[in-house]
C-alpha cells in the first residue's frame, strides 16, 4: 500500500488529504499526473515577431479588432447557428430511436454504413436506408415549416 496526498493530484482539495491505495494506483495516479505535465509544457510557447524583421506583420495587426459591421455580422451569424441547431433537435425528436441512433452514429461519430450494421446486427443496406429515410423525414419537415426551400 502505498500512501499519497489527494491535494496532488486533485488541486480542488484545500488542504492536504492523506490516503492508503493500492501500488498499482498510485503508479496509474503518478503516471496521469507526468502525462498532463508533459501535454501542459508543451503548450507554452513563445513567439517573439519583429515588425523590422517580418515583412508585412503591420498589417496583421490592423485586423485584429473587428468593426462593428463585423460584429453585428458575426453575431447575427451566431444567432442563425444556434436557431439552426434549435430546428435540428426538434427534427431529430420526430424519428425513430433507431433512426436517431444510426443518424448520429454515421454523422457525429462518423461511423460508416458496414460499422453501424455490424454493431447493431443488421445489414449494411439497412443501416444506409435507415439513415436515408432519416434525412428525407427531416427535409419534409425542415421544407413543411419553411426552413428550407422546396427542391425543384
Amino acid at each position: 500500500m502505498a500512501v499519497i496526498n489527494l491535494r496532488r493530484y486533485y488541486p480542488h482539495y484545500p488542504k492536504d488529504k492523506f490516503i492508503d491505495v493500492p501500488d498499482d494506483v498510485a503508479d496509474e495516479l503518478e503516471e496521469g499526473r507526468r502525462i498532463e505535465n508533459r501535454q501542459n509544457s508543451r503548450r507554452t510557447y513563445y513567439h517573439v515577431y519583429s515588425i523590422d524583421q517580418s515583412p508585412a506583420i503591420e498589417n496583421h495587426a490592423m485586423f485584429l479588432v473587428l468593426s462593428p459591421e463585423e460584429l453585428m455580422i458575426q453575431a447575427e451569424d451566431e444567432a442563425n447557428a444556434e436557431l439552426m441547431l434549435e430546428h435540428l433537435t426538434e427534427a431529430i425528436l420526430l424519428l425513430s430511436p433507431i433512426q436517431a441512433r444510426r443518424l448520429h452514429a454515421r454523422y457525429a461519430l462518423k461511423k460508416k454504413f458496414r460499422e453501424i450494421a455490424a454493431a447493431e446486427g443488421v445489414s449494411g443496406s439497412c443501416a444506409n436506408e435507415s439513415v436515408t429515410s432519416a434525412i428525407k423525414k427531416m427535409q419534409k419537415f425542415f421544407i413543411k415549416n419553411g426552413w428550407m426551400p422546396k427542391e425543384a
